[in-house]
């Protein structure tokens, strides 16, 4: 009884072209070809009939059994039909007495035929070379003269290529290998033998007293309209049958971080900011009160450019308060860096090392308060490449300028930020850079331990005074890959920016 109703659920879940397979195999004889259900079914094409063998097999009504079969077959019989270039060479070896040179061979065949023709000769050792007198040739080998008059094991293949493809389990593989060596002579051919066969199940099926009647999916206005619903059969479902897996679109794990982080500053009000990727030394360094002997400038960690080596720095009254800053402090009250500081170093043409350049290019323009921006860019660092490091990666920037701002708005931003990206344990100590004063770095907890994030802090009046920025201005830079990492769990950066679709599939980012 239970077996009767679980026929007849899986005749009730069967499609019409399953029926029509069915009903096929059974008229002839329960099995048959795809060539053979297209002439007694009707069906158009092998790949309907395929489909519907699978789901039959998938409900355990019909089996496939499919067999594969390499050929090789000549790409140009006709080229092939005038012989290969050696044979050719030996033919006119042997007419010129066994001896011939390479420029007069190269006379008697076309198309630089004699070129081929010498490396198989000298491969199949049926010539070899000498040279006098500035002039090579080539001398008849015994194994050559016996060549003359017998056929060649790859001669012979290809002959019978000539009539027909030769199966793989026929051809010799070590002859294969060679003519492959001969760029496009030969091209592989794999014919694939299927044969579809009912189970007892099938049989009982077919023999059920299957009906054949146009079926539909779907109900649509004209079906309705028409009336011709009363007349047709809908297809019923089964929902525990086999079906292929559908992964949603999903977007890499950088780009849905990225646009968090654009709602997150756009919608506290923040603009979004931006350079460009080749920079001189100046912006990049100089006017952020970097010293010109600092490690950072260093070739170690730093792209340089061969062309342009140099941009010239067109502001001449910028550069003269930068030098003085360098030197002397300027009018800032600093005592600056002291040395004599060079335009000729700070014209020089890099890729930029931080983030922090799209920041001072904004306050340059934007001197006055209030303002707030924010930038994802990238940059580049002489970096060894490994789990955690790459010379090319992306940073968050930030900047608020207002007459209020102070350390307790700069930490607060901080926290709100890793909180908003569900870190909600977050540690902020003191640190150094050139650049600000006081200076921190940040930590989120994760894991068991403390990661390092980034830095912050609120710019030195040497890097303010040349832009006449009379307000504070908060600063920070966090590292986006590694926030990205720490989100979704990610051991390897370099996962990251490999386009593997079946890691995108896995990934649960949407």
């Amino acid at each position: 009884m239970v077996i009767q109703m679980n026929m007849n659920e899986i005749l009730e879940g069967l499609s019409y072209n399953e029926k029509r397979l069915l009903l096929a195999l059974e008229r002839n004889g329960g099995k048959g070809s795809p060539a053979d259900m297209i002439r007694i079914g009707g069906f158009g094409l092998e790949v309907e009939v395929m489909g519907s063998a699978s789901w039959l097999s998938s409900k355990g009504l019909a089996t496939i059994k499919e067999e594969s079969e390499k050929f090789y077959a000549l790409t140009d019989v006709e080229s092939s039909k005038k012989g290969l270039p050696e044979r050719k060479a030996l033919l006119v070896l042997n007419a010129y007495d066994g001896h011939i040179s390479l420029d007069d061979l190269a006379k008697e065949m076309e198309n630089g035929e004699d070129k081929i023709a010498v490396g198989w000769l000298m491969k199949k050792k049926l010539a070899s070379m000498q040279g006098a007198d500035g002039e090579k040739s080539l001398i008849l080998s015994d194994k050559g003269r016996e060549v003359l008059g017998s056929t060649m094991a790859d001669e012979a293949l290809i002959d019978r290529m000539i009539q027909a493809p030769v199966s793989e389990k026929d051809a010799d593989k070590a002859v294969i290998k060679d003519l492959k060596g001969r760029k496009g002579m030969i091209k592989e051919i794999v014919e694939t033998r299927r044969e579809i066969t009912l189970t007892p199940e099938g049989i009982e099926a077919a023999r059920s007293g299957i009906e054949l009647k146009e079926e539909l999916t779907e109900i649509t206005d004209e079906i309705v309209q028409s009336g011709k619903w009363r007349d047709v059969e809908f297809r019923k479902y089964d929902v525990q049958t086999f079906a292929p897996a559908v992964y949603a679109a999903k977007k890499n794990p950088l780009t849905r971080l990225g646009n968090e982080v654009r709602r997150l500053f756009t919608d506290m009000g923040f603009t979004e900011m931006s350079s460009e990727y080749v920079q001189t030394a100046f912006w990049n360094m100089d006017t952020l009160f970097i010293p010109q002997d600092h490690p950072a400038r260093d070739m170690q960690d730093t792209f340089f450019l061969e062309n342009p080596e140099t941009i010239s720095l067109d502001d001449k009254d910028l550069v003269a308060k930068i030098k003085a800053i360098h030197e002397n402090g300027g009018d800032t009250g600093s005592t600056g860096w002291g040395g004599k500081w060079s335009e000729e170093k700070a014209s020089q043409a890099l890729l930029r090392t931080h983030s922090t350049v799209s920041s001072i290019r904004y306050i340059a323009e934007h001197p006055d308060a209030p303002q707030k921006a924010f930038s994802i860019s990238r940059i580049f660092r002489k970096e060894s490449i490994d789990a955690t490091h790459l010379p090319e990666f992306s940073q968050i920037e930030g900047i608020v300028i207002d007459e209020n701002a102070n350390l307790d708005m700069l930490i607060t931003l901080i926290r709100e930020f890793y909180a908003r990206m569900g870190f909600d344990k977050i540690n902020v100590r003191p640190s150094y850079f050139p650049y600000t004063e006081p200076s921190l770095e940040l930590e989120v907890f994760f894991h068991g331990k403390w990661l390092e994030l980034g830095g912050a802090g609120i710019f030195r009046p040497e890097v303010l005074a040349p832009f006449g920025v009379k307000h504070p201005v908060l600063a920070w830079g966090f590292g986006f890959e590694r926030l990205a990492m720490l989100k979704w769990n990610i051991k390897d950066i370099r996962d990251l920016y490999i386009s593997d679709i079946d890691s995108l599939k896995r990934n649960t980012v949407f």
